[in-house]
């Protein structure tokens, strides 16, 4: 495990289109960015084994029912599966039913879509306003809070319950954006991207 913080995204940076396997889904049906409704979104990279991920699995479940009326929320892992098999999308199924995930949970299985998003750490957080006829610009990326593993500091979601608030109050960009903090994306060796290296 390598403690990585997540990398600086210009805000404003538009969604790019998408179209991944949906592991919490009954017959692996394909999600893509055209099945995105009319809230905003909250997009977080995440994956099954990380401690950094356990530690926030129930907060979570919290945030995104707290938030659902006008945010939707999509998780992705981008690990590879042949270095980190307990990344597998049957893994990911197995994470989702037992923490009561009922979001969409997308397998990245040429890890395009982190690459885009300058993805590089497990949990990573995007939130996107919503803007109309399919465009959602970054208005949010970072951390959930400050509590980690070990340091003594109650999960809140402070930061990023925050960020929500903002958002659908029409303010301007939050001016504290944390870098998150959690294990390194699991690359593909020989195709790490270059922020890695």
């Amino acid at each position: 495990m390598v403690r990585t913080n997540s990398m600086d995204l210009e805000l404003g940076f538009q969604l790019p289109h998408f179209e991944m396997l949906n592991a919490n889904s009954l017959k692996n049906e394909y999600f893509n960015s055209h099945n995105l409704d009319n809230r905003h979104l909250l997009l977080m990279f995440i994956c099954a084994h990380c401690p950094f991920v356990k530690y926030i699995e129930n907060q979570i479940f919290i945030l995104s029912k707290e938030i659902e009326n006008k945010v939707q929320t999509v998780a992705i892992s981008s690990n590879d599966i042949v270095t980190h098999p307990s990344d597998s999308p049957k893994n990911l199924k197995l994470q989702a039913q037992t923490q009561g995930w009922s979001f969409p949970y997308l397998y990245d299985e040429n890890q395009n879509f982190a690459k885009k998003l300058k993805a590089a750490c497990t949990p990573d957080f995007y939130l996107f306003s919503n803007e109309g006829d399919g465009d959602f610009l970054l208005y949010y990326h970072g951390q959930l809070d400050d509590s980690r593993p070990g340091n003594n500091i109650p999960l809140s979601g402070k930061d990023l319950r925050s960020a929500v608030k903002d958002l659908n109050q029409d303010n301007s960009y939050p001016s504290n954006q944390m870098p998150s903090l959690g294990c390194n994306i699991k690359w593909t060796p020989g195709k790490e991207p270059s922020w890695f290296k």
